[in-house]
């Protein structure tokens, strides 16, 4: 069974990719998942608050650019929310 936390966290991917949500609000959405990152190593903190900065930078822009591809950022955390699953096993 999955942690809550993943589960919000995918849900709120979701909600991004399908424009219910903006930006602003994922991120802080995924910033309040304090108890999964406090159970997944130190890592898994540093690489998400990354991905999410860039995230928050690029929504200036609106068409992708080379820098900031909201696309790229996105798949990466669901990598991130994959590899967490299976931290959290």
């Amino acid at each position: 069974m999955s942690h809550p936390s993943i589960q919000t966290l995918h849900d709120t991917l979701n909600d991004l990719r399908d424009q219910n949500i903006d930006i602003a609000r994922f991120c802080i959405l995924w910033r309040a998942q304090q108890d999964l990152l406090n159970r997944l190593p130190p890592r898994y903190t540093e690489v998400a608050e990354d991905l999410l900065a860039r995230l928050e930078a690029g929504r200036l822009f609106t068409e992708e650019s080379c820098s900031f591809s909201q696309e790229d950022l996105l798949n990466n955390l669901a990598l991130w929310l994959h590899k967490a699953e299976r931290t959290l096993m």
